[in-house]
This record gives C-alpha cells, sequence and structure tokens, in this order.
C-alpha cells in the first residue's frame, strides 16, 4: 500500500476540540489522513496562551500564530495587542501573526454609527498589528470578509512585504486573486472550493495555481463536499486538496508536496 500524500492544514481552530475534550481524537484523525502538520491560529489572547502551552506538547506536529481577529475587535482592542508581542519570541514562538484583518460581514446590522465605529478599531487594530510584523518580520495571516478592497489598501499604506501575506480562506474571485498575485501576496483554500456555488473561487485558485498555494481547513467551519453539514476537522484537508489536485490537473502527491513546501517555506515550519 502507498503512503498517503502528507499535507499541512495551514489554518484549524483546534481550541474548540481542546475544550471539548475532542483534541487527541482529532488529531490522531489528521495523522492517520496524511497531515503532519497543523497551524493552529490564534484570534485573541485566551488561544494564544493555549497554543504556546499546547504547541511542545504535540512533537512539533503543531504550530501556531497569534494574533487579533477582526471579530475579537471592540473598545479594548489596545489592551489585547499589548499582550502580543511576546509570542514572537522565545522558547515555542508563534510562526505568524494572525489572523488580522477586516470584516464587514458581521458588523451591526441597523446601527450605522456602531458599525462604523467598530470597523474604524478593526482598521486600527489592523494597522498596529502590521506594524507589529515588521518588527517580528514574520508573516502574516489575514482575514477579509467584505472589505477586500480596503484590506489591501491597509496593507499597502503599511509597506509590508506582500510575500508574507496570504489571505486565509480566499473566497473571492480571479480579479481580486490578480491583485494578490500583482502585490507578490497569496491566498490558501479552504472546502469552499468543493461546493457547487463555489465557481468563482475555484477561477481563483486556478488563477493562483501551485507555486503559492496553501490549503487549510478553518475548522471547525467550511467542511468540505461530501461532508457539508457537519463539523470540519483537519483530517478533511485532504478532500479539500484532492479538489484543488483535480482543478489544476496534477497528481494531489504532486500538489500535496508543492502546499506542503509552500507552507513550510512561509511559517518557517520544521
Amino acid at each position: 500500500m502507498s503512503a498517503l500524500p502528507q499535507l499541512i492544514d495551514t489554518h484549524a481552530h483546534l481550541d474548540r476540540f481542546y475544550h471539548k475534550g475532542e483534541l487527541p481524537s482529532v488529531l490522531e484523525r489528521a495523522r492517520q489522513a496524511g497531515v503532519g502538520q497543523i497551524v493552529a491560529v490564534g484570534t485573541e489572547p485566551q488561544d494564544w496562551r493555549l497554543y504556546r502551552d499546547l504547541a511542545p506538547q504535540w512533537g512539533g506536529g503543531i504550530a501556531y500564530t497569534a494574533g487579533l481577529h477582526p471579530c475579537s475587535v471592540d473598545e479594548n482592542w489596545e489592551a489585547a495587542l499589548a499582550q502580543l508581542e511576546p509570542y514572537f519570541s522565545g522558547p515555542h514562538a508563534a510562526c505568524g501573526l494572525g489572523e488580522c484583518g477586516l470584516d464587514r460581514f458581521h458588523l451591526p446590522k441597523g446601527d450605522m454609527e456602531a458599525a462604523q465605529r467598530i470597523f474604524a478599531w478593526q482598521r486600527a487594530a489592523f494597522r498596529a498589528q502590521l506594524e507589529l510584523a515588521k518588527r517580528t518580520r514574520g508573516p502574516v495571516v489575514v482575514h477579509s470578509r467584505g472589505a477586500f478592497a480596503e484590506s489591501v489598501a491597509e496593507i499597502d499604506a503599511s509597506g509590508f512585504d506582500w510575500s508574507r501575506v496570504v489571505y486565509h480562506c480566499f473566497s473571492e474571485g480571479e480579479a481580486e486573486m490578480l491583485t494578490l498575485l500583482a502585490r507578490g501576496g497569496r491566498g490558501s483554500f479552504t472546502g469552499i472550493i468543493t461546493y457547487k456555488t463555489a465557481e468563482n473561487v475555484r477561477a481563483a485558485l486556478r488563477a493562483q495555481g501551485l507555486d503559492r498555494l496553501m490549503v487549510e481547513t478553518d475548522s471547525p467551519y467550511l467542511t468540505p463536499e461530501p461532508h457539508r453539514g457537519k463539523p470540519n476537522e483537519p483530517a478533511h484537508v485532504a478532500l479539500t486538496a484532492a479538489r484543488a489536485a483535480q482543478e489544476l490537473g496534477v497528481p494531489l502527491a504532486e500538489l500535496a508536496d508543492r502546499t506542503t513546501a509552500n507552507a513550510r517555506a512561509f511559517f518557517g515550519l520544521g
């Protein structure tokens, strides 16, 4: 029996599984599916601390990032970010900053004043994290929902190195992907590419090709077909990889090799 292609899930919210007592079984299923490493993505101070403690317990199988998600931004965002920089030095340091960015989708509906206030906080927090990333010289994982043009403008204005930027869970179209590629950035793709209605996202995948491609689950969200409707987990990145290989017309083993090498280079993974 041939060995499974080895994959890296570059974006998973492992805290959800940890708090339910499910993490050991989730990680074992990932291993059995050929997932050799998982990047656990931080969104607020509580999970930054958890991931820093978990990473050394799993023999290199878990790396992590730390950042303030736009949906975690409130009037106290500066106090939260004041705790962030130490996670990028010393033993068990984060391998990237994020996820951070802008999100219009979850702003309050029907209260324009509150929405504008929160979005202004998001922009300020995003700018501050881009400045921190310039000091730490690590990569940045961007969350952008309903705010693609604004997020691109913020990164442009910051002067941050676009080759160190990934738009995770890329769900825009080919034109937006070309915008990233022209700057040296990239997108990573989730189970969305398996959805019938997501031809625009598959077009973006094909436009990017293999050179900068990374795959992720964003688990426990965005479960790929044929398991859509059930909770997602890192093992399912194999389904996303298989569909990406089909779309790009390459063998799964080749796609796995390339995406794994890309993830290791981007995040500096061992």
